[in-house]
């Protein structure tokens, strides 16, 4: 009799046990889908835009929109040119109509010291960066809660590649868009 109440306690635990396991399987796979369909949308939005212009790709359950220095800012700048704007305005579009997500702005430079007026170093320079393109999106539309935006400058600490050539320099003259969706609900049902 104490052998089967055990075997019926363990039965039961295993199965409470089974049913978490399926309830967070089924909350990945929902925000497997969210990053799917995040993906689609900004890919979508930024269409007319060539590759070496901007990347858009998914990695680790985040969406990455790449942009190039040549398509938002001029040389030693921080102010968003014309092109920038447009490309921008297509991306907050999607990004207004997310209800969940965080979105990081990294600026990155390559490793061609700068020393100016405004900016003493490539930090400055890609923090003011980044600063910009939160401005914009922010100024876009109210769907962006502020609370769930970060922006943050690497300067030339943070390459895609070697500074070895001008056209390495070029793919590391960039802003990254990083996109998430929150996985708050995630966490709290895997704390259970």
């Amino acid at each position: 009799k104490k052998l089967n109440a055990n075997l019926a306690q363990k039965i039961s635990e295993l199965q409470d046990r089974e049913k978490t396991i399926a309830e967070l399987q089924q909350l990945i796979d929902q925000q497997n889908q969210k990053v799917k369909d995040l993906l689609g949308s900004v890919k979508d939005a930024l269409l007319g835009f060539s590759s070496d212009e901007l990347t858009i790709r998914e990695e680790g359950g985040k969406v990455y929109v790449a942009m190039s220095d040549k398509l938002l800012f001029e040389s030693g700048k921080a102010v968003v040119n014309e092109q920038g704007r447009e490309a921008l305005g297509k991306l907050a579009d999607v990004l207004n109509r997310q209800t969940d997500i965080d979105v990081y702005i990294e600026g990155h430079t390559d490793s061609i010291p700068i020393k100016t007026a405004v900016f003493k170093d490539n930090w400055d320079l890609s923090v003011m960066r980044a600063t910009a393109i939160v401005k914009l999106l922010m100024q876009h539309g109210p769907g962006i809660n502020p609370s769930r935006v970060e922006a943050c400058g690497h300067g030339e600490y943070a390459p895609r590649v070697a500074n070895d050539s001008p056209e390495h320099k070029a793919m590391n003259r960039r802003t990254e868009i990083i996109i998430t969706p929150n996985i708050e609900g995630l966490l709290r049902a895997m704390e259970r």
